[in-house]
Order: structure tokens, then C-alpha cells, then sequence
């Protein structure tokens, strides 16, 4: 019984440190951040003006002068 006591300390203990790790700090995958950019649309502030524009150009080419 003394020689299964002292096999059982000896296995207690050395099985303890072996299974014993130090700490490992916790991997953390990062996802790249993806950025949808919008497509392209025509700029209002430029076909309003470019339409009066055309409006203008076409009264000054419809004036008939007869007279």
C-alpha cells in the first residue's frame, strides 16, 4: 500500500505540471472593413443650366423677323 501511495504522489504531481501551459492570449481575427462606394449619378446643378441654356438658343434661333 506505501509503494501504491507513493506511486500515486509521484504520478499526482508530475502529471499536474505537465498538463500545466502558461497563459496564451486569445487570437482575435480581425475582418477587413469593406467600403461600398456609390455609383456615379449626373450632377443636377449642371443639367438644369445646360437646359435653359438650350431653351435660349433655341428661342434666339426660332425669332423670325419679317418686318
Amino acid at each position: 500500500m506505501t509503494k501504491f501511495a507513493t506511486f500515486a504522489a509521484a504520478l499526482g504531481l508530475t502529471a499536474s505540471s505537465a498538463l500545466a501551459g502558461g497563459y496564451v492570449a486569445p487570437v482575435v481575427d480581425v475582418e477587413p472593413v469593406v467600403v461600398e462606394e456609390e455609383a456615379a449619378s449626373s450632377n443636377a446643378g449642371l443639367v438644369v443650366p445646360a437646359l435653359l441654356l438650350l431653351g435660349v438658343i433655341a428661342a434666339v434661333a426660332s425669332d423670325d423677323d419679317d418686318s
